[in-house]
């Protein structure tokens, strides 16, 4: 079962800092799932998949890992790399067809083999390709954690994904590898070493719920609509929230239970909409 995340999110630490005023123009979104660069304001800087921003949402900055308590992490970077797929044109949900089937009940379709050049997006479209009949979200999402009593999809399983993605993030620049000892056990670390890619992202989230907020999870740009959604069955949602003061966190709290409270089959059925992505929403918050 994909791991959710139950009610809102309660523990914080509160200060004063106040989110910056910014443009709520609506941002245009490039065809292959990224944003266009005037959204991030350079054109050069650092471009994270869902998996890698979730995973450094969740990493402790000085000590180099996520919270030992966090059991929601593996199953929603799992969902980011379906979403991945989706944004990218790679794979697709059938059809609802005439009886108008749900979400939960569609299976995943492969649409375009080729490559995308990232080693856990192509080993997961690898195993989509390979797989007949097809299966659903929640499937795929069992099946890439592990998370399945069928002894035969247990070859499905991406292993180490978050130790692979966090060696991305040092070949970004953003982490350095380090190894601590913890009593009984060493364990390799990757402590924060550029804090500006950090806070930006952080500023995106917070702004997109705050100052950007559109009142409209479909003219939110694709790829923040997954973040908030992943990051909030990911239990790292606080982590981009803490930092609000009172007032602005309760705003932007009410506003996530808001696209919490969406009916994701019928979101799924306007007009621009990515079928994958709510899909995996709905996977998450069944």
């Amino acid at each position: 079962m994909a791991s959710q995340r139950g009610g809102g999110l309660v523990q914080r630490r509160g200060n004063n800092v106040r989110t910056d005023e910014a443009n709520s123009s609506e941002q245009q979104e490039d065809l292959s799932g990224y944003p266009d660069e005037e959204e991030e304001h350079d054109s050069k800087e650092t471009r994270l998949t869902l998996m890698e921003e979730i995973l450094l949402l969740g990493l402790k900055d000085r000590e180099g890992y996520t919270s030992f308590w966090n059991d929601c992490i593996s199953s929603g970077l799992r969902g980011c790399i379906l979403i991945e797929l989706g944004l990218r044109g790679r794979v697709e949900l059938e059809k609802a067809g005439m009886r108008r089937r749900s979400l939960l009940n569609r299976k995943i379709l492969l649409k375009n083999p080729a490559p995308t050049g990232d080693v856990l997006l192509d080993e997961a479209l690898k195993h989509i390709k390979e797989t007949e009949p097809a299966e659903t979200v929640q499937s795929w999402i069992e099946y890439l954690s592990g998370e399945t009593w069928n002894p035969l999809k247990l070859r499905y399983q991406l292993r180490n994904v978050r130790e692979r993605l966090a060696k991305n993030l040092v070949e970004k620049g953003v982490c350095t590898t380090e190894k601590q000892n913890f009593l009984l056990f060493d364990m390799t670390t990757h402590p924060l070493t550029d804090s500006n890619i950090k806070q930006k992202l952080i500023k995106k989230v917070q702004e997109s719920v705050l100052s950007r907020w559109t009142n409209n999870a479909h003219r939110m740009e694709k790829r923040m609509l997954a973040l908030i959604y992943l990051a909030h069955s990911s239990d790292v949602l606080e982590n981009a929230f803490a930092p609000l003061s009172d007032d602005d966190y309760e705003i932007a709290m009410k506003r996530v239970r808001e696209l919490l409270d969406l009916e994701f089959d019928q979101e799924s059925m306007k007009e621009g909409t990515n079928d994958v992505l709510w899909a995996v929403v709905a996977a998450f918050s069944k």
